[in-house]
């Protein structure tokens, strides 16, 4: 079955919570949505068929772009076809880092300086990689760091959010006590305080208020 039909198989609405996929085809697995887009495997391939929504065209096109730019670093997935709404590209098996503290799956030192070379690689081809965040970074079956949702590479403004996760990645969850499997509330809470700046306000009237005793 060609691409594109597999492409017009696909029927999604959008709703506050996001996309939602209300008809595919039998060759395709649903793997999830985000805000623009849901992703396939098509099946007996090793390859995800991801299907934007009419208006996010544009988010379609640049992401094309930057894995075109990124091709040949192993850090990322090979862009195989691209159309007006749709990208096809290597399917990886594995988990989320979100999904990794979720499941109590460790995640060590090793992955963190693997995404740091990944950044590093995409940075020297001229990205300035944005949007890092834990449900974009895969641990692959193999134990290996893959990146993806990579539509943000380009933006011009500094993006803040991997430095904040390694900071809490060595100043918490590296600690040997911290524990390794947190639950999926406290998870979605912490993303939900983080995306409207609401930690960093905690953060600084704790400090705030520990000087002040002092």
């Amino acid at each position: 079955m060609k691409t594109i039909d597999l492409v017009n198989s696909v029927v999604m609405g959008n709703t506050k919570q996001g996309v939602i996929v209300k008809k595919h085809s039998e060759h395709l697995t649903y793997i999830g949505t985000g805000r623009s887009a849901a992703a396939f495997r098509v099946n007996e391939t090793n390859q995800v068929l991801k299907v934007f929504l009419p208006e996010f065209i544009e988010v379609a096109r640049e992401e094309a772009e930057i894995y075109k730019i990124l091709l040949g670093i192993n850090y990322y997935p090979t862009l195989y076809e691209y159309g007006e709404n749709f990208l096809l590209i290597d399917y990886i098996a594995g988990n989320t880092l979100f999904d990794c503290l979720a499941s109590g799956i460790p995640i060590k030192d090793e992955h963190i300086k693997e995404v740091d070379s990944a950044l590093h690689l995409a940075k020297q081809r001229g990205l300035n990689p944005s949007d890092i965040h834990l449900r974009n970074i895969l641990l692959t079956d193999k134990g290996d760091i893959k990146l993806v949702d990579v539509a943000r590479f380009r933006q011009t403004k500094q993006c803040q959010q991997w430095s904040d996760l390694k900071q809490a990645f060595y100043s918490f969850y590296n600690r040997e006590l911290f524990p390794k499997k947190i639950p999926l509330k406290v998870l979605n809470m912490i993303a939900y305080l983080y995306k409207r700046n609401l930690l960093h306000l905690l953060t600084t009237r704790k400090n705030s208020n520990n000087d002040h005793v002092a």
